[in-house]
């Protein structure tokens, strides 16, 4: 069988499996990341609060989850879920087997790492607005919920998609530590194939190509991203 036949789409090829990998991957990393945002911007909201306990709470997430390797938060998750599940089954009677399921424990790990960078990028981004353009608003009449929609948000995703597209980076790779839980993604699919085939070379360079083209189109979505919410900025003014 020649090397194209074995990457193909074909019956005895390989092509189809990595592909859906490859879609399996783009699902976690974009459902992870989603999480992460979601979870980053109320670490962030309580970090900039005037609450003391929920400063101190966001502080310590972010720090302790940037401060750890991404596979222990994903063993604590998935390992440590399962052990839970089994301890509140046993609780209530139920004496069965119980894990925690792949794809659920993968997509909550990778947003909770995510939301971790996310959250400081998003208060990084809120502290750059300027005051002044706050105050303005507000002496205009605006409600906060207009001054959220009209002033901060736009301000904010300007200053923070940068750092969110290297966050996004990053969400992207750990997609790969999955792999140690079972889910068939990526790196799953083509450590099956680099086995049953015996070319681990040829499948670890095409795992390789796919997570570059994944990083090019990245890339591409939120460089255009950034030039539309940059648009009427010249050299860092309101033109």
């Amino acid at each position: 069988m020649s090397l194209f036949e074995l990457i193909g789409l074909g019956p005895q090829g390989w092509g189809r499996a990595v592909a859906a990998g490859a879609a399996m991957t783009l699902l976690v990393a974009s459902l992870g990341f989603a999480l992460g945002l979601l979870w980053g911007a109320a670490a962030a909201a309580a970090r900039l609060s005037g609450v003391a306990p929920l400063r101190w709470l966001s502080a310590v997430y972010t720090t302790v989850v940037r401060g750890v390797p991404e596979l222990l938060v994903l063993y604590l998750l998935f390992f440590g879920g399962g052990a839970l599940f089994r301890a509140i089954g046993e609780a209530f009677g139920y004496g069965g087997a119980a894990s925690a399921d792949a794809f659920g424990a993968g997509v909550v790990a990778i947003g909770i790492i995510s939301g971790a960078y996310s959250g400081e990028v998003i208060r990084g981004a809120v502290r750059a607005i300027p005051p002044g353009q706050i105050e303005a608003a507000r002496a205009f009449g605006m409600s906060p919920a207009q001054r959220l929609r009209l002033v901060v948000l736009p301000q904010l995703l300007r200053y923070a998609l940068p750092s969110l597209g290297n966050v996004w980076q990053m969400t992207l790779k750990d997609t790969a530590l999955i792999s140690v839980t079972g889910l068939v993604e990526l790196m799953r699919t083509t450590e099956i194939a680099a086995g049953s085939t015996r070319l681990p070379f040829v499948f670890y360079t095409l795992a390789i190509l796919v997570f570059l083209g994944f990083t090019a189109l990245s890339n591409a979505a939120f460089h255009w991203a950034e030039q539309r919410f940059n648009r009427g900025i010249v050299r860092g003014r309101p033109a």
